[in-house]
């Protein structure tokens, strides 16, 4: 071989060897941004998986297509362009947080089996309704969520590195809350349930921990008195303060219990997102808010036509008329449906919360 032979070799050999990196970072979750980048570097383990656990802020699919309508268009219009049992128009908030990390989103469990491949990415455990009680919705709860994990572990899907190099996410977003509101219909003996969730809460946290995930990040309670769900009664105008107030006890308790632990295990174990924190930031408006939409940043971008009607909703005489509306542009909106952040609301709490993110 001549030395130009030589040079020439060298350089197409160097050009494979470049292009190989490149496409085993694609297949391994894409090109992470420099945003991911920064997570991985920030996260001591760093992680390879995403752990799920929680209700409809961070379930990806696992809910029955029979009993959600987030299976039903218009609901994930945004992206991927059709519904994926998302309660959103696009991606939810384990989307961002499994982008933090520099993973694809997580599977959900629901599907282990059949996409065995990208269980190597972590798992989703979430159903959307659910609570760390019983809810309304028969679903597994947050304990029946971990046993799932557990049962995981047995069938060897994972090993005991695979966990200690996992992150989980525990989300509650207040559905043992609406649940009992509608169960007892009075606000007088709330405090003393918020502290069993808050316990159970821990609990789990706690279960978790002990199966060796290294690192915990659980949600605090967003502004439910902000919901639409709660505001449609005076016409989207003004969050109901009562309720936040029950909210701010709940993170209060949350917030204090979470603390206890990390000194029980002698460093930042647990990280407690401040979804309320994050959720009024993003609802501000311009220039101080995330959110373009100036006026009516509490109305939803879909709404059912009639008070019987939500988002998704058509006529049940099999013509499918809609039963429903969507606002022009869901990117300046906050609010998707009733209780449910627009994918441009979730990518406006993400950049909030990645300040408690670097904690990790």
């Amino acid at each position: 071989m001549t030395a130009r032979q030589h040079r020439v070799a060298t350089s197409f050999f160097f050009f494979l060897l470049v292009t190989l990196v490149f496409l085993l970072s694609v297949s391994a979750g894409g090109v992470m941004s420099g945003e991911a980048a920064e997570g991985r570097q920030l996260f001591n383990l760093k992680p390879s998986k995403l752990l799920v656990f929680g209700d409809s802020y961070v379930d990806t699919g696992n809910i029955r297509k029979a009993i959600s309508r987030s299976w039903k268009f218009p609901y994930g219009l945004t992206f991927p362009g059709k519904p994926t049992g998302r309660f959103s128009d696009g991606r939810v908030l384990t989307d961002y947080l499994a982008r933090f990390i520099g993973v694809k989103s997580p599977i959900p469990y629901k599907w282990r089996k059949i996409g065995y491949k990208s269980v190597r990415y972590g798992m989703n455990f979430a159903y959307g309704g659910t609570g760390v009680f019983d809810t309304l919705a028969p679903l597994p709860n947050m304990t029946t969520q971990i046993d799932f994990l557990q049962q995981i572990l047995t069938q060897n899907t994972y090993s005991a590195w695979d966990l200690q190099s996992s992150v989980a996410l525990v989300s509650v977003a207040g559905n043992d809350y609406s649940s009992y509101l509608a169960r007892n219909g009075s606000l007088q003996d709330l405090p003393a349930f918020i502290s069993q969730v808050v316990n159970q809460t821990s609990k789990n946290l706690i279960r978790l921990h002990g199966a060796g995930v290294k690192k915990v990040m659980v949600t605090g309670l967003p502004p439910l008195g902000c919901l639409p769900a709660t505001t449609a009664s005076n016409s989207f105008q003004q969050c109901d303060q009562s309720l936040n107030q029950l909210v701010t006890l709940h993170n209060l308790l949350l917030t204090q219990s979470v603390a206890a632990l990390n000194n029980a295990t002698g460093g930042p174990t647990f990280v407690m997102l401040d979804m309320y924190g994050a959720f009024m930031a993003a609802l501000q408006p311009p220039p101080n808010g995330n959110i373009n939409n100036n006026k009516s940043a509490l109305k939803p971008c879909c709404v059912g036509t009639s008070a019987s009607d939500s988002c998704g909703s058509v006529d049940e005489d099999g013509g499918g008329r809609k039963r429903y509306t969507v606002c022009q542009d869901p990117e300046a909106a906050f609010f998707w449906d009733g209780v449910h952040p627009t994918q441009a609301g979730w990518r406006a709490v993400y950049s909030t919360l990645k300040s408690n993110l670097m904690q990790l």
